[in-house]
């Protein structure tokens, strides 16, 4: 069998509209309008749309597209798109293929269907989905895939990517502002880039089909600990098995089509689970990528009849499933704002922006906790697995150094530069960082970039990059205020920092983030520690963050009203389809099976006597009193949530109490029901416990 030979090169974003392939079917003219508006956010002369339409189209149809759509990112979470046919009548039964520049530009969806938080009645439907030039139209399933913005018809956003766009055009000018205060006049256009590393579980499809839970929720709601977990610590970075190892070429080949810079790849630390860590991108770009990813990702996984679980926690007591957003700016003169040089301190410009993100970051660590705020990852964050969901910064020893230099006011002594001995003469020495790194730590400064460790690996990155921005401009913007006609910008710029290093130091923990001592710690700085949706998400309303968003221009006041009603109805609705399914599952699956098993070990018992009058059946009798006694605990806990569940139509007319009562009342008694099932489930045989456990799912692959 011959092997063929893949060149990455050639194959990479062959299926993507992009600056080649825009070289070549368009006019130079219109290439370079076309390019200025990627590049810089200059608006687009719409009288190139039908040019550059009918190029996108011809391009698209050499791919085998006969579709196209205009792809978009309601506020479910997830893409949707609608499939047009380029089919255009002309008479006497004939067709052409035709795209319109108008079709380009504007498509149509009922906006009344999609998330709005009540800034769409049902009767209101119109909406529109807007070409957005500055991503890269791309080809799949035969369809010529149209990134777009989505609003509705008296132009509410409707959308992720709308408030994505306006942040980092937010982030653009405040950045240019300040660059030009420093000196840096060259520099006309900086860009926030992110690199999503997104984690995972593979599962059999087959073993996976047979769990309800599964199914509809996308984790499992019952499941006791297997014999091995991830103890032996032996799946992180350990060798591949040939099945995944299949699946992750079919992967990297069709992400490497679309575009998308996937570059590492490993088994993550608990079973069945892996990585996937692309090359940062422009933010726009990342946010598009990272949906795609997550639909090739299940695409990919059920040719291989293999289920793609990205649920945060889709099984108990072992690592769940983040989504590592890292985070930095960059100029149009190749300068990364966030990297330090040789001599940090010495470093006005860096410690600038540095000392901009950890005010922003401590002025609000509530947004940054709403933005990775679901039902999902509160399984998640918390469990010595994930940062606590309390955010704090870790800069490393070295730049807290520099930090509390400027405090005091004292002469900083550079940390000497060592290297690495390792004791074995074949193998060379190398220069060690100055500072380590810090797992724990919710949001990480890891050498030119900040890495944001709580958003959850089913979440789109757009929210979270979204607070990001705003947040990091906002404070950018305050310090540009303070320098601009200042008379010595140098000094000026170092009462700023120091300012900011002594008002702000609470946010900069470089401890062990896990530790129950920084929970008490972090309650006497002051710092927020919001452990639950229902807890957080309100604080998106609260009077500083809108005036933050409605002051940039970032959402309404409306619009922010509408996206804290949605992300709690989400959370209600998720915990009420989780709830549902665990009810299912006990009357109709483990209740029967229980029931089973006790005829089956009352007839043992009963049988053992009739052969032997007289016998001692201890072992057998106990076994069957405590099966018993927890079958009577099964039932009144599945009783006790049916009638939580019930109670919730009584909460229906305000959404934080309703998400209250959810927290309080339904998910406890979901807690309840599946302690006792667990238990069940390592006394009751395995022929008779009705569904795949974690032994088959997490390691029968």
């Amino acid at each position: 069998m011959e092997t063929t030979i893949v060149k990455v090169p050639d194959m990479f974003g062959d299926m993507v509209f992009n600056d080649t392939a825009m070289k070549e079917k368009l006019p130079m003219d219109v290439y370079l309008k076309l390019k200025e508006t990627i590049d810089y956010g200059v608006a687009l002369d719409a009288t190139v749309a039908d040019v550059v339409a009918d190029a996108m189209m011809d391009w698209a149809m050499e791919k085998g597209a006969t579709h196209f759509s205009h792809w978009f990112q309601p506020m479910t979470g997830i893409t949707a798109e609608k499939h047009d046919s380029f089919i255009t009548p002309v008479g006497d039964g004939k067709i052409i293929m035709h795209l319109s520049g108008k079709e380009l530009i504007k498509g149509e969806a009922d906006a009344s269907s999609f998330p709005s938080g009540g800034l769409r009645a049902t009767f209101e439907a119109r909406g529109y989905t807007a070409w957005d030039p500055t991503a890269y139209a791309f080809v799949k399933d035969h369809t010529l895939y149209i990134p777009t913005i989505f609003c509705s018809y008296s132009g509410e956003v409707l959308d992720k990517k709308t408030p994505l766009l306006r942040s980092v055009e937010l982030v653009n000018k405040e950045a240019v502002r300040l660059l030009h205060i420093l000196g840096k006049t060259d520099v006309t256009h900086v860009t926030t880039t992110v690199g999503p590393e997104q984690e995972y579980f593979l599962v059999d499809r087959a073993v996976s089909y047979k769990r309800k839970d599964l199914l509809f929720t996308g984790r499992t709601l019952f499941g006791a600990k297997p014999p091995k977990g991830q103890e032996l610590e032996d799946h992180y970075y350990g060798a591949i098995k040939p099945r995944i190892t299949a699946f992750m070429n079919d992967l990297n080949e069709e992400l490497w089509k679309l575009g998308v810079l996937a570059k590492t790849e490993h088994n993550e630390v608990a079973p069945a689970q892996h990585e996937l860590a692309p090359i940062f991108t422009t933010t726009n770009m990342a946010a598009d990528h990272n949906q795609m990813t997550m639909e090739v990702l299940k695409d990919v996984a059920r040719k291989h009849d293999l289920s793609c679980l990205l649920h945060e926690k889709p099984f108990a007591g072992v690592n769940g499933s983040g989504k590592h957003n890292n985070w930095s700016m960059s100029t149009n003169t190749g300068e990364n704002l966030l990297s330090p040089g040789k001599k940090p301190e010495e470093n006005i410009q860096f410690l600038l922006f540095l000392t901009a993100i950890i005010k922003a970051v401590d002025e609000y660590q509530d947004l940054l906790r709403v933005s990775v705020a679901t039902a999902g990852n509160d399984n998640r964050l918390g469990g010595h697995e994930a940062p606590p969901a309390i955010v704090s910064m870790f800069l490393g020893d070295d730049l807290e150094e520099i930090l509390n230099c400027y405090e005091t006011g004292t002469e900083y002594v550079p940390m000497a530069r060592q290297r690495m001995e390792t004791g074995v003469a074949a193998v060379p020495s190398f220069r060690k960082d100055t500072s380590d790194r810090n797992r724990t730590s919710p949001f990480a400064f890891t050498g030119n970039k900040f890495e944001f460790r709580m958003l959850g690996s089913a979440s789109s990155i757009s929210d979270t990059n979204v607070v990001m921005n705003t947040i990091a401009a906002d404070a950018i913007g305050w310090i540009a205020d303070q320098l601009e006609g200042a008379e010595d910008v140098e000094a000026k710029a170092k009462e700023i920092i120091r300012e900011i290093a002594t008002k702000h130091k609470r946010i900069i923990f470089n401890g062990n983030n896990y530790s129950d001592e920084w929970v008490q710690e972090a309650e006497r700085r002051g710092l927020l520690n919001l452990t639950n949706t229902a807890d957080a998400i309100p604080h998106l309303v609260d009077e500083k963050n809108i005036a933050l968003f409605t002051r940039h221009g970032i959402y309404t006041a409306e619009e922010i009203h509408s996206r804290c009603e949605i992300l709690l109805d989400n959370y209600c609705k998720v915990l009420h389809i989780e709830a549902s399914t665990m009810l299912e599952m006990s009357m109709k699956e483990i209740i029967p099976a229980v029931n089973a098993y006790l005829k089956e070990v009352s007839s043992t018992i009963a049988s053992m006597k009739a052969a032997v009058p007289g016998m001692v059946c201890f072992a057998q009798e106990d076994m069957l009193q405590k099966i018993a006694a927890l079958s009577g605990d099964l039932y009144k806990n599945t009783e006790s949530l049916q009638a939580a569940v019930m109670n919730t139509d009584k909460h229906e007319e305000n959404i934080e109490d309703r998400a209250q009562y959810y927290k309080n009342n339904v998910l406890t008694g979901m807690h309840e029901l599946r302690a006792v099932a667990d238990e069940l489930e390592l006394l009751v045989a395995e022929d008779y416990w009705p569904f795949p456990t974690y032994g088959d799912l997490l390691f029968k692959i």
